[in-house]
């Protein structure tokens, strides 16, 4: 058996350390008294400046072939799958807004006219599964690009047509394969799987890859998230 790298090794211990803290925080968030909330959050400001140390825009999440595809794929929400909101593609549209050069709103058909890539990479839920997917849509690299975004700013932030929200650093945006995904298994998004568009990123866990997408920002504000304001980690980087 061919021996771990030292790098790759310190790599996967952080990780693991990562992972544990942010199912940790969530659990321990909602047991403890308000006393010891600051603990808490102390460790999760902690654990974000580790995993961002480690994080690399170069390295990429593992891809996997076709037969590696979960079926069916599971769904993952703050709510039953029933009530995951149903949107009119016609009417819907992207609000782009923030720190760039060209703000407005983007129609589905704009968004489906521009390059597209596709992934068959690994979504990971905090609850403790994992599913395979295939994904195609459009690098946030490309479209931060197009939307003349600065990409010296802090934070990308997302909010979602069933109010959810949430945010990643411009790092974690830039990574090749963070995408708006607009197809999944090779069909539109369905509904409850994020139609138009959600934000796909395999290098973070599940409920970082927002559904539903309304609007992007591009900010040196921090935006926090929906369960992130709840005691989840934020950076919650693999």
């Amino acid at each position: 058996m061919t021996a771990m790298p030292l790098v790759s090794r310190r790599r996967l211990l952080a990780s693991s350390v990562a992972i544990s803290a942010v199912a940790g925080a969530a659990a321990w968030s909602a047991a403890t008294p308000k006393g010891a909330r600051p603990v808490l959050q102390h460790m999760s400001r902690w654990n974000d400046l580790a995993q961002a140390a480690l994080f690399s825009s170069t390295r990429l999440a593992p891809s996997y072939g076709a037969e590696d595809i979960t079926r069916p794929f599971p769904f993952n929400g703050f709510y039953p799958e029933a009530l995951a909101p149903e949107v009119d593609g016609d009417t819907w549209r992207l609000r782009v807004e923030g720190r760039v050069a060209r703000p407005g709103n983007w129609s589905l058909a704009e968004l489906t006219g521009l390059p597209q890539e596709e992934q068959i990479t690994r979504l990971i839920c905090i609850e403790g599964w994992s599913a395979v997917g295939r994904w195609a849509g459009i690098p946030l690299r490309l479209f931060l690009s197009l939307v003349g975004a600065d990409l010296s700013a802090r934070y990308v932030a997302f909010r979602c047509a069933d109010d959810y929200y949430t945010s990643i650093d411009m790092a974690s945006a830039l990574q090749a394969q963070t995408i708006l995904a607009l197809r999944f298994l090779g069909r539109p998004l369905p509904t409850q799987f994020g139609f138009p568009v959600r934000l796909r990123i395999p290098t973070k866990l599940g409920f970082k890859n927002a559904k539903h997408l309304v609007a992007l920002e591009v900010t040196n504000e921090f935006r926090g998230g929906y369960w992130e304001d709840q005691g989840y980690n934020w950076f919650s980087g693999l």
